[in-house]
């Protein structure tokens, strides 16, 4: 009889056992799934409402975000006639709109998002701005980005590439501070709100306007260290002009023939990702004889992607090609441009390394950048490379006809290693060469250097 209730409870002990690992289990697995299904912690910003008597205006509502730049320095010293010497991010936007005189044309309202030089910003500080921009747009009619120059066409084309609403974005800033004489930061400013209340470049993606040029932000560049017309686009030129009162557009990006479709949007939707899954991409650039350390120590720091800086149509030192070459085997991701700032890189799709089409090196790291954040998938990052990485032209007729300036198959151009080759003579030598070895001449010492102070003013 105790056999049997000894027994019992061992089976009735083994039983619960069994429940309580039953029940532990699934409470992991739940948690598992939960955290699995948890949304992506997104920053929020504090985007003023549109007011009450903006809302009955029939003006449009635009909003300016400032991060700060050249366009809100401010002189030092009370210096006004210096240009170089000044201190940027100084001045608060609700500052700056308060001075320009009532705009014609729209109502105008401000957040500041930071006020500090354009290449200060991180890549997860643009993960932000972008979703701040979309933020905005969901109230506002347009929206005005200032920044500084340095780093004004990687930030535009950041934007251009993740901000989801298809409403103007305009990014701004200027190459003199905001109270210097002959500045071009309050015009700057003020053309900025025309053209984004004109809502003429409505699914453009983000444009650039400084000077009275509109450009996409594709496409442009900076090309002067100081003048104040220094962006240009080499390859394509402007989209339009600012005059008084007019706006003009004379031709829009490839992004916007698709403007309705499911085809305009990028797969670059940020709130779909953390801002830590943004990985390290970096540049290399090529010349006579480049080393193949700075590939080397990029990988060494983490580096997921390169972008390669070549010469001519994109080719690399041996020595780069060496140490590109590893590093593809470690798995990261190449992409070809060229260091002339202009031409196209072509692309098969199939290639280890991924051609860059036109694009310059800085605006292919963003792409990259974006496309190693959402995939590994080489194939596919080949694919946004040829689609949305292209300023390549599509139009569709009808359901039959289609133009477009695509070749069926493009050619693939890897990027050659610059050997030089020593030719044969073709008569031999009549003197013998000494069997003994030259001696190497010895390498000069190392130069000391003065180390070179950074420019006080920060566009």
């Amino acid at each position: 009889m105790t056999n049997i209730v000894k027994s019992t409870l061992g089976k009735r002990f083994v039983a619960l056992l069994l429940l309580l690992s039953m029940i532990t289990g699934t409470v992991v697995v739940s948690r598992n799934l939960a955290n699995a299904a948890e949304p992506v912690p997104l920053p929020t910003f504090n985007i003023p409402p549109v007011s009450a008597e903006f809302e009955a205006s029939e003006k449009p509502n635009v909003l300016v975000i400032a991060t700060g730049g050249t366009i809100a320095g401010a002189a030092r010293n009370g210096d006004k006639t210096n240009f170089q010497n000044y201190a940027a991010g100084t001045y608060t936007m609700a500052d700056m709109v308060a001075q320009l005189p009532v705009h014609k044309t729209a109502d105008v309202s401000t957040f500041q998002f930071g006020n500090k030089g354009s290449g200060s910003y991180s890549i997860k500080d643009l993960y932000d701005l972008s979703l701040a921009v979309d933020t905005a747009l969901a109230t506002y009619d347009s929206v005005v980005v200032t920044t500084g120059t340095d780093t004004m066409e990687e930030i535009a084309y950041f934007l251009d590439l993740t901000v989801r609403s298809e409403k103007p974005v305009v990014v701004t800033g200027a190459m003199r501070p905001w109270d210097v004489i002959g500045t071009d930061a309050p015009a700057n400013l003020y053309q900025a709100i025309k053209v984004a209340g004109s809502n003429k470049t409505k699914w453009f993606g983000t444009v650039l306007m400084l000077n009275d040029v509109i450009y996409a932000a594709r496409e442009v560049t900076k090309t002067n260290a100081h003048r104040l017309d220094t962006f240009d686009a080499p390859m394509f030129g402007a989209l339009g002009y600012v005059d008084d009162p007019a706006v003009r557009i004379y031709r829009a990006p490839a992004r916007a023939i698709k403007a309705g479709t499911e085809a305009w949007a990028t797969p670059f939707d940020l709130k779909t990702i953390a801002k830590d899954k943004l990985p390290i991409v970096e540049i290399a650039y090529s010349y006579q004889e480049a080393g193949g350390g700075a590939i080397r120590g990029f990988v060494e720091d983490g580096a997921k992607g390169i972008v390669t800086a070549g010469m001519g149509a994109g080719g690399i030192s041996s020595k780069m090609s060496q140490a590109r070459s590893a590093a593809i085997q470690q798995g990261v991701v190449f992409v070809t441009t060229t260091r002339t700032g202009s031409g196209t890189m072509y692309d098969s799709g199939t290639s280890s390394t991924i051609g860059g089409d036109n694009l310059n090196a800085a605006h292919a790291r963003m792409l990259l950048l974006l496309s190693l954040a959402f995939t590994s998938d080489l194939p596919t990052i080949h694919s946004w490379f040829q689609s949305f990485g292209t300023g390549d032209v599509e139009i569709s007729v009808d359901e039959n006809t289609v133009l477009t300036t695509s070749l069926e198959v493009e050619p693939v151009v890897e990027e050659p290693a610059v050997e030089v080759e020593v030719p044969t003579p073709s008569v031999e030598p009549t003197v013998e060469p000494s069997a003994d070895p030259t001696p190497d001449p010895e390498s000069p010492a190392p130069l000391e250097t003065t180390p070179v102070e950074e420019p006080v003013g920060v566009r």
